[in-house]
């Protein structure tokens, strides 16, 4: 009687076991099967970078780079919110690109974050400092609703100038509006 009691206990445990495995493997399969932002922009995949053909890029970060720099290329021709760029419109017009450098790679570092990469980190200012004068001394001004709406125009037409569907510039827009209460500031 105890020998079948223990092997009915070690048959449940083998059998617990498989299912809770089965379980976790299920869970797992399932969240892979469901991609992320990033994954959705282009993901992992290396390709060559149009910028330095020398180097690889993962081509989730490409998409995103594109984005940001068309964007940022939309907002210096937007007379609704270009006057919160002074700083960096007075650099690229004297021929210093270091600012639109590195605003494009900071940008780049957080929507690649915030889309879900595994492989990058941003560490720049959070959202309220980075667009606060009295922290960053390279912003003319605090943003308002309509400043926040201009931008959110402009990167619509920067994604579709690099192709990206409407269902995933939805994606990114409904992503960078949970943005507005840490950028609109007035």
């Amino acid at each position: 009687m105890k020998t079948k009691a223990i092997l009915f206990l070690g048959a449940c445990l083998v059998i617990g076991a498989s299912i809770m495995q089965s379980c976790k493997k299920d869970n797992k399969d399932m969240m892979m099967t469901t991609p992320t932002l990033y994954d959705s922009l282009g993901g992992t995949v290396m390709v060559t970078d149009p910028v330095n053909p020398s180097m690889k890029i993962e081509q989730g970060r490409l998409g995103i780079r594109s984005v940001v720099d068309s964007t940022i290329f939309e907002i210096a021709a937007d007379t609704n919110i270009n006057s919160y760029f002074k700083v960096l419109l007075t650099e690229v017009t004297n021929g210093n690109t270091s600012g639109f450098q590195a605003l494009s790679k900071n940008l780049t570092d957080f929507f690649c974050v915030a889309t879900g990469a595994k492989n990058f980190t941003y560490a720049g200012k959070d959202m309220r400092n980075a667009h606060d004068p009295a922290t960053n001394p390279r912003m003319n001004g605090k943003a308002a609703n309509d400043d926040f709406d201009s931008f959110l125009v402009d990167l619509v037409a920067g994604a579709k100038k690099n192709g990206l569907p409407d269902n995933l510039i939805a994606r990114v827009g409904a992503l960078v509006e949970t943005l507005r209460s840490q950028v609109v500031q007035m």
